[in-house]
């Protein structure tokens, strides 16, 4: 990836993880699901899990030089 286009990749990403550990959206998953077991423990590791796996992939990128 050219370096002109990573700081503003990493700036989407910083945005989007943002938005996913907000209040109000985690506020949709802190409710007991049909089995009685809140899901906002597994909502936080995929999400969590997920700005990991995009940072990565926007870090290594391919280093073809």
């Amino acid at each position: 990836m050219p370096p002109s286009r990573l700081p503003g990749r990493l700036t989407a990403l910083t945005l989007l993880a943002t938005l996913l550990f907000m209040p109000p959206l985690i506020s949709l998953f802190d409710r007991p699901g049909e089995s009685g077991i809140s899901l906002l423990p597994l909502y936080l590791f995929c999400a969590w899990g997920l700005v990991v796996l995009l940072a990565a992939l926007l870090l290594e990128g391919n280093d073809e030089e």
